[in-house]
């Protein structure tokens, strides 16, 4: 049995959050808007309260909402693509799916009615000493500011990234993604479940409204949920630091902004019915927008080589020194948005 879960909850004139120590894990958090209706983007997984959940992973048990992960992916035995290496740099702990933080119990910080901090030490052995985490309501909007420091132990290179994962309604297509200016499209090089891909593999295109399926049908890729039972993976490459999510249906947007100096791609994570194996039971609709430096997710060996990413000229990791403090910052934020 692991570690109980503890939570923290604050409250501010444009809405109210939660925040976990499993993961640090962000969600739900509901907005107020400024005509008074409440909404709830962030996904929450509906086996939180599934007692059986205790077999899985600590990254899936309660899994929701928005959480760091240092590195972003995990190492694993795969079959790549020619062009795709995978004897970059690892480490003992590179296996572990988005890295140590997002499967152990943060420590609290500071909380008070103005923030929630908190900080999670990794293994003496890990090139990576701490993380810092401070969560910060704007008292004058229904947005969020999060801050992230990242502490290594010695010199590394790390693919690193944010998990915000959103809620999808149940009917196909209302909600558009909107990201901001981007260079391509990529699509994962093989599948990323087996048997549930959609997108064809190791591709390029220049928008999400145009990507090839597996099937030779152009979709457009923009308007989630899709109709297609799916688990697959978009990275968007060169991205501005910026996306919103208009959710057509309830006339709101969910908006991210974020350093792209840092992150300068935006992975894309469809899961939408695709996983049939518990805890998911072919019930699970998201959609995962996650800032990264990284090839997909495909861990430190993979993401710290050669790939066609990386040879494009966009960071696939991060260098880290042990004398420099990296710290990163980034927006959640909702507004109001016409119906339909």
């Amino acid at each position: 049995m692991s570690a109980e879960t503890t939570r923290r909850a604050l409250a501010w004139a444009h809405g109210c959050l939660s925040v976990q120590s499993l993961g640090g894990m962000l969600g739900p958090v509901l907005f107020l808007l400024p005509d008074g209706r409440q909404v709830s983007p962030l996904q929450v997984a509906p086996w939180g309260n599934d007692p059986e959940r205790e077999t899985l992973p600590e990254i899936l048990k309660e899994l929701r909402g928005e959480w760091p992960c240092v590195p972003f992916g995990s190492d694993a035995s795969r079959t790549l693509p020619a062009g795709w290496s995978v004897d970059g740099e690892s480490f003992d702990g590179a296996g572990v799916p988005h890295g140590h933080s997002s499967n152990v119990h943060w420590a609290w910080g500071a909380c008070d009615d103005r923030q929630i901090a908190m900080e999670c030490h990794y293994p003496e052995n890990h090139p990576i000493r701490l993380l810092r985490r401070q969560i910060v309501p704007d008292p004058n909007a229904p947005s969020i500011d999060i801050t992230l420091e990242i502490e290594a132990r010695r010199p590394c290179r790390l693919p690193i990234g944010l998990h915000p994962t959103f809620r999808l309604p149940s009917r196909p297509g209302s909600v558009t993604i909107e990201p901001g200016a981007h260079d391509r499209v990529w699509s994962f090089p093989g599948d990323v479940e087996p048997g549930a891909a959609l997108f064809s593999p190791d591709r390029q295109w220049l928008s999400l409204g145009k990507v090839e399926t597996r099937k030779g049908v152009m979709l457009d890729a923009s308007q989630v949920p899709l109709v297609e039972e799916t688990e697959d993976l978009l990275q968007l490459s060169g991205i501005d630091g910026s996306l919103a999510l208009h959710y057509r249906d309830e006339g709101f947007r969910a908006r991210l902004t974020w350093q792209n100096e840092h992150f300068p791609s935006l992975l894309l994570w469809y899961s939408n019915r695709g996983r049939k194996a518990y805890p998911w039971n072919g019930r699970h609709v998201a959609l995962g927008v996650e800032p990264i430096a990284s090839a997909f997710d495909l861990g430190p060996a993979v993401s710290t080589g050669d790939s066609p990413i990386a040879g494009s000229g966009v960071a696939t990791a991060i260098a880290f020194e042990p004398d420099q403090t990296f710290t990163t910052r980034y927006r959640l934020s909702v507004e109001a948005a016409p119906i339909g």
